[in-house]
C-alpha cells in the first residue's frame, strides 16, 4: 500500500473522532458507543431467548411473569431494537454530522444502566406498576430520538428517516403502554405487529448505510477497483410496501388484499439485492455481500410465506411465518451489523472465518425450525426448544471472538 492511499485511510478513520471528549482515564469499554452497549446486548439476547425456549415448551415457569407472551415479543422487538438502534447511531452520527460529540464515558455508561433498568422492570411489571415502567422504557427511546435530533434537524435531509422512524415507533411504544394501562382499547399485541412493520422498516433504512460502509470497505481491502452505491428507491419501495402490509394487516387482517400485499413487499425487499450486481465488478461471492443479502432474503421469505397463508386462508400460519422476519431478518441484521461494527470500528479489517459464518447459518437455521413448526406440529416442543437455543448460539460465538476486542484500545492506536 502506497504511503498517500496509508494517510488517506488514517484520516477518513480519525474524521470522526475530531470530536472525541476530553475525559481522563476512559476505559475501553466506555471508548465509544457500540462497545458497551454490545458487551450487554449479547448476553441479555442469550439469557431472555434461552428462558422463553424453557418456558414456552413447558419445561419452566416465569412465576413473576404473568403474561408470557407479550413479554417475549415486547422484549425481542422494543427491548433489543432500543439498544441496537442506539448502538447504531452513536457510532454512525458523530461520523455523518461533524461536531456531535460522540458518546463516551460517564454519558454512555448512564444510557446503558437506563435500557438495563428498562429491561428488568418490564420483566417485574406486575410488581413495580405500569407506569414507572413505561417511563423508564419511553425514556430510553426518548432518548435516543433526542440524540439523533441532528439527522431530524439536517437541512438536506440527508438521514431524517432514520429519525423518523425511532420516533414512529416511539409514538407506538406509547400506544402498546396505553393499552397495557388501559388507556386505549387496541389489544396489546396488535400493537406489537404494527411494531413488528415499524422496526423492519428501521432495519431497511439502516441496512442502506451498513450496506455503503461495509462493502467499500471490503472492496478497498480487497484492492477491488469498483464504488458501491445503495441508492434510495429500491429500498423506499421495499419501505412502501411493508408500511402498506403492516396497514392492512391491523385494519383488514383478513381481507384477501393482504395476501397480495405480503407477495408484493417480498418483490420489492428481495428486488434490493440487485444493487449488489456492480457493473464491472462481481461480489456476490464476498462473505458479508451474503450475510447482507440474507438479511433480505428472509425478511422477502416471510412476507411472501405471511401472503401465501392469506391467500390460502391459513391465518392460523401468520404468527408462525412472521418469525422469518423476526428471528431471521432482524436477527441476522443484529448479529452482522454488530460483526461489522466490532471489526471496522475497533481499528480492524473486515474479517470473515469459520465463526462468522458460522453465526450466520445458525439464525438462518433457528428460523427454519422456529417458521416451519405448522409442517411439523408434531414436533412443535421440540422445536420451540431448539429452535430458541440454537439462535443464542451466535451471540455465545460473537462473545468469545469479539468480547476482547470490545474490551480493549482500538487496534490502530485511534481514540475510541
Amino acid at each position: 500500500m502506497s504511503d498517500k492511499k496509508e494517510q488517506a485511510q488514517q484520516l477518513h478513520a480519525t474524521n470522526h473522532y475530531l470530536y472525541y471528549p476530553d475525559e481522563k482515564d476512559v476505559p475501553p469499554y466506555l471508548a465509544y458507543g457500540f462497545r458497551a452497549i454490545f458487551l450487554v446486548f449479547a448476553p441479555y439476547v442469550i439469557i431472555s431467548m434461552i428462558l422463553w425456549g424453557l418456558v414456552w415448551s413447558g419445561i419452566i415457569a416465569l412465576p413473576f411473569i404473568s403474561d408470557i407472551l407479550t413479554w417475549h415479543i415486547y422484549e425481542m422487538l422494543f427491548g433489543l431494537i432500543t439498544a441496537g438502534t442506539l448502538a447504531f447511531l452513536a457510532t454512525g452520527l458523530p461520523e455523518l454530522f461533524p461536531g456531535l460529540v460522540p458518546l463516551v464515558g460517564k454519558r454512555l455508561k448512564h444510557v446503558v444502566i437506563l435500557w438495563l433498568l428498562g429491561r428488568i422492570s418490564f420483566w417485574f411489571m406486575d410488581y413495580l406498576g405500569i407506569y414507572l415502567v413505561a417511563f423508564l422504557n419511553l425514556a430510553m427511546l426518548g432518548w435516543i430520538i433526542w440524540f439523533a435530533r441532528f439527522a431530524v434537524l439536517d437541512k438536506l435531509q440527508r438521514h431524517a428517516s432514520i429519525g423518523y422512524a425511532a420516533l414512529a415507533l416511539f409514538i407506538i411504544e406509547v400506544w402498546f403502554f396505553a393499552s397495557v394501562a388501559g388507556f386505549a382499547t387496541t389489544p396489546a399485541l396488535d400493537i406489537l405487529k404494527i411494531a413488528t412493520g415499524a422496526i423492519v422498516v428501521l432495519v431497511l433504512l439502516a441496512l442502506r448505510r451498513v450496506n455503503m460502509e461495509a462493502i467499500n470497505e471490503l472492496m478497498e481491502d480487497k484492492s477491488i477497483d469498483d464504488v458501491f452505491l445503495s441508492r434510495p428507491p429500491k429500498t423506499n419501495l421495499a419501505i412502501f410496501a411493508v408500511t402498506i402490509f403492516t396497514i392492512v394487516e391491523f385494519l383488514y387482517p383478513n381481507n384477501s388484499a393482504l395476501g397480495w400485499l405480503g407477495l408484493a413487499s417480498a418483490a420489492a425487499i428481495l428486488g434490493i439485492t440487485a444493487e449488489y450486481k456492480l457493473k464491472d465488478k462481481f461480489i456476490l461471492n464476498q462473505p458479508y455481500v451474503i450475510y447482507l443479502g440474507t438479511i433480505y432474503v428472509l425478511f422477502s421469505i416471510g412476507y411472501a410465506m405471511m401472503g401465501w397463508s392469506v391467500l390460502n386462508n391459513e391465518l392460523g400460519t401468520l404468527s408462525h411465518f412472521r418469525h422469518f422476519i423476526t428471528s431471521g431478518g432482524i436477527g441476522l441484521s443484529y448479529i452482522v451489523i454488530m460483526m461489522i461494527i466490532s471489526w471496522i470500528h475497533t481499528g480492524r479489517h473486515l474479517t470473515s472465518n469459520i465463526y462468522t459464518h458460522s453465526m450466520v447459518g445458525l439464525i438462518i437455521l433457528a428460523t427454519l425450525m422456529r417458521s416451519l413448526i405448522p409442517f411439523f406440529e408434531e414436533y412443535s416442543h421440540v422445536l420451540y426448544l431448539y429452535s430458541s437455543i440454537i439462535w443464542t448460539i451466535p451471540f455465545m460465538i460473537y462473545i468469545k471472538v469479539f468480547f476482547g476486542f470490545l474490551l480493549a484500545p482500538r487496534a490502530d492506536g485511534i481514540k475510541g
